[in-house]
């Protein structure tokens, strides 16, 4: 899968995903919840929708945080499949709000 230029990201960002950052060969997103149980019901609802597109986050949890950064490593960049899945999770996350 072909790397995007950072214009192609910067660009992705600014019209689709605006509460996302690239930085450091990565578009990123912190969430934010209410208790831990909602933090981690929404980590489980992306899960299964990743495994199925076998397209896996680096993430992480603490308490009410979910710190969510995505990049193709295979491609050594942010593709679009990295750009569909931010969809899918800002998605998934008005869900959850």
């Amino acid at each position: 899968m072909k790397t995007l230029s950072n214009e192609e990201v910067a660009s992705s960002l600014e019209k689709d995903l605006k509460e996302w950052t690239f930085k450091e060969n990565a578009i990123k997103r912190d969430f934010k919840f209410k208790t831990f149980v909602e933090a981690f019901s929404f980590m489980t609802s992306i899960a299964l929708e990743v495994e199925k597109a076998d397209h896996h986050p680096d993430w992480s949890n603490s308490y009410n945080k979910v710190s969510i950064a995505l990049s193709t490593h295979s491609a050594e960049g942010v593709t679009k499949k990295d750009i569909e899945l931010a969809g899918m999770i800002d998605n998934t996350y008005k869900k959850h709000e």
